[in-house]
């Protein structure tokens, strides 16, 4: 591994060309990640891309066949058990202790990392927020519950990076709310949360940048407010039968389907110019919806594997969504 830089510092999660190999096969290849401090960053990608194991390595828990990574300015390699300690993490399978109650798993975690999370303070507020009994011994408890008391013992500690991989499964909409509100607070404390979801909807609602794996290659990493700016928005428009849509249309409508008085499809950018173009027509019934940021996710998830990115222009982004519906 190699030395982290004096740049890597001022990210709360760097890796540089980070690659890990098995026999042939690549499970990840040549990755640079970069994770502003502070912020709540969306780790996305479909089964198989990568992020499992990007999180195995950053956890100091799988060796890199190359490259380097770095949590916290720190070495992942090296420093390893001092991060694990540090850091707040959610494995995708919680594993634990079904013959003990609730309170003696989070007493054991707290032991586990050298006393940091009391099980009488965050650990006490947390189960209360989660509506989770710590008497009862976890045997008892249903998935949901177990998911509760995995995630209290990543955030008991208040660690400087939580990661989490797939948190809101098993939670019902009221406990994904609760665990909304808790990583919110915690960013806005100044701490980072990485977040790997297979929900579109909720990375959008939730996270303020997103990296997405495709075959063990990044193939973007964005601020979720320029990826709206390139989302489509879908558009209906039914005309006057007096005054019929023209053969001409704006340059950034792709058209679904079109009739005498009907039109639909998909606008991509600014909206002003098909509004300008429209108050020059007249319109009988108009729906423009907000941006699809799912539609323009499908089209990174389809991107071919060969370590080039995703369309970055928005109208191809489009023809391509709109073609795979």
């Amino acid at each position: 591994m190699t030395p982290t830089s004096p740049s890597a510092r001022q990210d709360a999660v760097r890796t540089h060309g980070l690659t890990k190999r098995y026999g042939a096969r690549y499970a990840l290849h040549a990755l640079d990640l970069a994770v502003p401090p502070g912020t709540l960053f969306g780790f996305l990608g479909p089964n198989g891309a990568g992020k499992t194991t990007t999180i195995r390595i950053l956890l100091g828990l799988l060796r890199p066949t190359s490259g380097s990574a770095s949590v916290l300015g720190r070495d992942c390699r090296r420093d390893g058990a001092r991060l694990r300690a540090e850091v707040g993490y959610l494995p995708g399978d919680v594993r634990l202790f079904d013959s003990r109650s609730g309170a003696a798993n989070l007493r054991f975690f707290c032991a586990a990392r050298g006393g940091r999370g009391s099980a009488d303070g965050q650990a006490r507020r947390l189960a209360d927020a989660f509506s989770l009994d710590l008497r009862k011994r976890v045997r008892r408890y249903s998935r949901g519950m177990k998911q509760k008391l995995g995630l209290i013992q990543a955030l008991m500690h208040r660690p400087r990076l939580l990661v989490l991989d797939e948190p809101t499964t098993a939670l019902d909409p009221l406990m994904r709310e609760v665990l909304y509100a808790e990583l919110r607070t915690a960013v806005r404390e100044g701490r980072t949360v990485l977040f790997s979801s297979h929900t579109l909807s909720e990375v959008e609602q939730l996270c303020d940048h997103v990296a997405i794996l495709r075959d063990g290659r990044l193939v973007e990493s964005e601020r979720i407010e320029t990826l709206r700016a390139r989302a489509l928005r879908r558009v209906q428009v039914v005309f006057d039968e007096q005054s019929p849509p023209d053969r001409e249309l704006p340059a950034g409508f792709h058209v679904a389907e079109r009739t005498a008085e009907r039109l639909s499809g998909a606008w991509t950018g600014d909206v002003q110019p098909l509004v300008d173009w429209l108050a020059r027509r007249r319109v009988r019934d108009l729906v423009i919806a907000p941006p699809d940021l799912e539609d323009l996710f499908r089209t990174y998830y389809a991107a071919p594997a060969t370590g080039a990115r995703a369309p970055a222009s928005p109208h191809a982004a489009a023809a391509t969504a709109e073609t795979g519906r």
